[in-house]
């Protein structure tokens, strides 16, 4: 792939801070596996809103050329703020990705890592599915994140799933000296792992 791949999304997509290594988002590894450029606009903290409101967006579509991929993944925020019109939100940013003449990729939100047994419990709400309705009604390809992720923290396990995220008992980890049980954070492991997912989705549709 030779096009470039613009990132738009939250902190599970972000490049991390230093001071946070080895916390990443997926995006920051997803150049390794797509052997192209990919510039990344995603945001800690970040909302469908807030993204926008903060010029992240207007700085992705300033950088977006005709053929280029802008790959969009948000939910773990916009959650915590269920007045924001969270589909209509990514209407938008479906539009004016298609204005620019890139391909817009909607992705649903990565799963947090929370196990009841060893079954993963959802913990985004309808959030997952309204991606997924919006993709279908504006015949924007899909990248099922939060089924992905679901097969494979399931696949390792409640415990095997922990090397996906960032976790340290105390003392382990010199950033984390008090240790850190992060289930909403990737490690590089886990950053990585994920961006191979997409990596191979985007192959197939790109």
């Amino acid at each position: 792939m030779t096009r470039t791949v613009l990132l738009a999304g939250d902190s599970t997509v972000a490049s991390c801070p230093a001071h946070e290594a080895p916390m990443s988002g997926w995006g920051a590894q997803l150049g390794a596996h797509l052997g192209g450029p990919v510039r990344n606009f995603a945001k800690g903290g970040a909302t469908t809103a807030s993204h926008r409101a903060e010029g992240l967006w207007e700085a992705l579509l300033l950088e977006a050329g005709p053929g280029d991929v802008v790959v969009i993944q948000f939910g773990h925020n916009d959650q915590k703020e269920p007045a924001l019109p969270y589909q209509e939100n990514l209407r938008a940013f479906v539009e004016e990705a298609r204005g620019a003449g890139t391909l817009p990729v909607l992705c649903t939100p990565v799963q947090r890592r929370r196990f009841d047994g060893d079954r993963l419990t959802p913990t985004h709400g309808d959030y997952p599915e309204r991606v997924r309705a919006l993709a279908a009604d504006e015949g924007v390809p899909l990248i099922d994140l939060t089924a992905a992720t679901t097969e494979l923290y399931e696949r390792l396990g409640p415990d095997g799933s922990a090397a996906l995220f960032t976790h340290f008992p105390p003392g382990r980890h010199p950033l984390y000296p008090d240790g850190v049980a992060d289930d909403t954070h990737f490690c590089f492991r886990g950053a990585d792992e994920v961006a191979a997912i997409v990596a191979e989705r985007l192959k197939e549709i790109a």
